[in-house]
């Protein structure tokens, strides 16, 4: 069975220049829809968006480039902003980038540790901004790349910096754990998926071996087509829907993330 033509759909793609992103984004492309590839910088994105095209695959005109680096919540601000103004009416924001924490404790020139911003408050800043594009259409939706290690993961509600106590594994997987309760907000319909381990630059999180990028991006891609019908904040381990980890579906802690969150983001937003 031929996979559905998406030609009717934009989508953002987050961290589109490698790994899961990228070839997320170059599925959707080759199946028609509008793809808006997100790098760090400008060149990043314009690379990539080279590289898509290299394939002969793709129409190039179903392609744009938006850039920020999203260790600096301004330029998320301003790619929002530019985004809305372009694309008044957005149907798939797939909330991929991410990065895995360092070894050494990192605050960002915002004042946050670097995996929490990166993985999530920049997500959730870039999420809310787009709202109003994300909900012109009934049908927008919101994909959310997070991991099993959510599971393992809590939100250091007091220090969600981690200044006192830094683990590299456990700030990634506090990162997962917020963007993963995210998706329950229920101001823009959201998913988020695991997309199983695969051989990306986060591999070592995990494993020594992956599946191919291509693999785990596909269960990206069938979130977003609109033939696949989705529950707010359900999550998936691939293709299979399973329940989260608890704190996911607990209206407090929704509320609770979402308020320190608009705190941590609140100068730039």
């Amino acid at each position: 069975m031929p996979a559905a033509d998406l030609s009717s759909r934009t989508v953002l793609v987050t961290g589109a220049t490698s790994g899961i992103g990228h070839e997320t984004a170059r599925q959707l492309a080759e199946r028609g829809a509008t793809v808006l590839v997100h790098g760090r910088t400008p060149v990043e994105a314009q690379a990539a968006v080279g590289r898509l095209i290299a394939t002969g695959r793709i129409d190039a005109t179903r392609l744009r480039t938006v850039a920020a680096d999203f260790t600096h919540l301004d330029e998320v601000e301003r790619m929002a902003h530019k985004v809305v103004g372009e694309h008044p009416c957005l149907d798939v924001l797939v909330n991929n980038a991410g990065i895995a924490a360092p070894e050494r404790h990192t605050v960002t020139a915002d004042g946050n540790e670097v995996a929490f911003q990166v993985n999530f408050l920049a997500h959730y800043l870039l999420t809310s901004l787009l709202e109003p594009a994300l909900t012109s259409d009934p049908g927008g939706r919101v994909v959310n790349v997070s991991s099993s290690l959510h599971r393992t993961a809590s939100i250091q509600w007091s220090d969600p910096n981690r200044i006192r106590r830094y683990s590299r594994l456990a700030a990634y997987a506090q990162s997962q754990l917020a963007l993963t309760v995210f998706a329950s907000d229920p101001r823009v319909t959201a998913v988020s998926v695991h997309p199983g381990v695969c051989d990306t630059a986060l591999l070592p999180l995990y494993a020594h071996q992956g599946t191919s990028p291509a693999e785990g991006a596909a269960h990206v891609v069938r979130l977003c087509d609109p033939a696949t019908e989705i529950v707010n904040g359900a999550y998936y381990d691939r293709d299979e829907r399973l329940d989260p980890a608890p704190a996911a579906t607990e209206v407090r802690t929704v509320q609770r993330l979402n308020k320190l969150a608009a705190l941590l983001v609140g100068h730039a937003a």
